[in-house]
């Protein structure tokens, strides 16, 4: 193992080991490290291993095998292999293993150990590689995880708090559910992202102007399709379905309008344009005020698959798991379940956990 520091003290949250020091490895590399892990960084790319560790990404280069933490931040065609090697070499019971990558389903599924628990950082960069990595990128992002039927509540709660201490806001959803609702708002913009610039650049090629005339609104709209291409064909292939379903949804709409334009209708026009203004304005804050929250207490048995139904309960609502934790009785064999949610949803969701058999009971933070 090469290092920064050779003899460096071990910080007090543990160690953690980032696998792929790209753009987003290196900043969950950098974000780790400010808020207190000891961080060791591995690529397939040695260059870039020695880049993470130049740019001060990571404390040192290889791999370290006593990690209480691991991050697999390579391409999603690679997370479920790396992930079972990993889990494999290191059969300490307390090991967290997460990922980033934009597809959770086919990798959730691919892993049988409930030491796995897969995320997606909902940020990114049009910066490419470690030398684009920030240890505030996740700062105000959602960072959505997703638990399965076997993931022990305490796991989950630890990974949960590690995810808001680099300052995104933790959300819980099934991986399948994750897979469908981001192929809406990341998968499909991209790709039409990419297909409008890849058509204003064709038009540039035979009038130089029209570049020229690219004001705010289009290069914001296009502005994702300056990222990191490399890592897109695996999440096209592996959330096909979904994004298929989205870009289907997306040619009809995109029908209206143009039948609308064709048929000179002003009124469909206006009522479709000031549906997604007023929509658009509704979007909500990336920040969650703790005012504003409830937890809702849920005394269950400290048992697996409790958290994937409670949270999965959740998903199903639409609504955002905000934290979780389990405070387990002094007697043992029954713990609380606390889950905190948007304060004017707990009613609602208590009520659906009531129907499921859970007895539980809101409190307001």
């Amino acid at each position: 193992m090469t290092s920064r520091a050779e003899g460096a003290d071990v910080t007090s949250q543990g160690r953690a080991q980032v696998i792929g020091t790209g753009l987003i490895g290196g900043s969950v590399a950098m974000a780790l490290r400010a808020a207190g892990w000891h961080v060791t960084g591995s690529d397939a790319d040695h260059e870039v291993e020695a880049a993470a560790l130049e740019r001060g990404a990571v404390d040192a280069v290889g791999r370290d095998a006593p990690a209480d933490l691991v991050v697999v931040c390579t391409p999603s065609a690679k997370v479920a292999d790396i992930a079972r090697s990993v889990l494999a070499a290191n059969q300490d019971p307390n090991l967290i293993v997460t990922d980033v990558a934009g597809v959770k389903a086919p990798i959730v599924e691919a892993i049988d150990d409930p030491r796995f628990v897969g995320g997606h950082p909902m940020a990114g960069s049009e910066q490419l590689g470690v030398a684009g990595a920030r240890s505030d990128l996740f700062v105000g992002a959602t960072w959505v995880l997703t638990p399965g039927e076997d993931t022990p509540a305490d796991t989950y709660g630890r990974l949960l708090s590690i995810v808001r201490s680099l300052g995104a806001q933790g959300v819980a959803l099934s991986a399948t559910d994750h897979d469908r609702l981001v192929a809406h708002v990341s998968h499909v913009p991209h790709l039409v992202a990419s297909a409008l610039m890849n058509e204003a650049a064709a038009v540039a090629e035979s009038d130089a102007a029209l570049l020229l005339l690219a004001a705010g609104g289009f290069r914001d709209m296009t502005r994702v399709a300056a990222g990191d291409p490399a890592i897109w064909p695996d999440v096209c292939v592996e959330n096909s379905t979904a994004i298929l379903e989205g870009l289907d949804a997306l040619a009809v709409q995109i029908d209206g309008l143009r039948q609308a334009i064709a048929d000179g209708d002003r009124q469909a026009l206006h009522a479709a344009l000031t549906t997604a203004s007023r929509a658009r304005r509704a979007l909500p804050g990336r920040s969650v005020d703790p005012e504003r929250l409830a937890e809702v207490r849920i005394p269950v048995p400290d048992r697996a698959g409790v958290l994937a139904q409670v949270t999965a309960t959740a998903s199903e609502l639409g609504l955002s798991v905000v934290d979780v934790e389990i405070a387990h009785s002094v007697e043992g064999g029954r713990g609380v379940l606390i889950v905190v949610v948007a304060r004017d949803e707990a009613e609602r969701y208590a009520g659906a956990l009531r129907n499921l058999d859970f007895m539980c009971s809101v409190v307001e933070l």
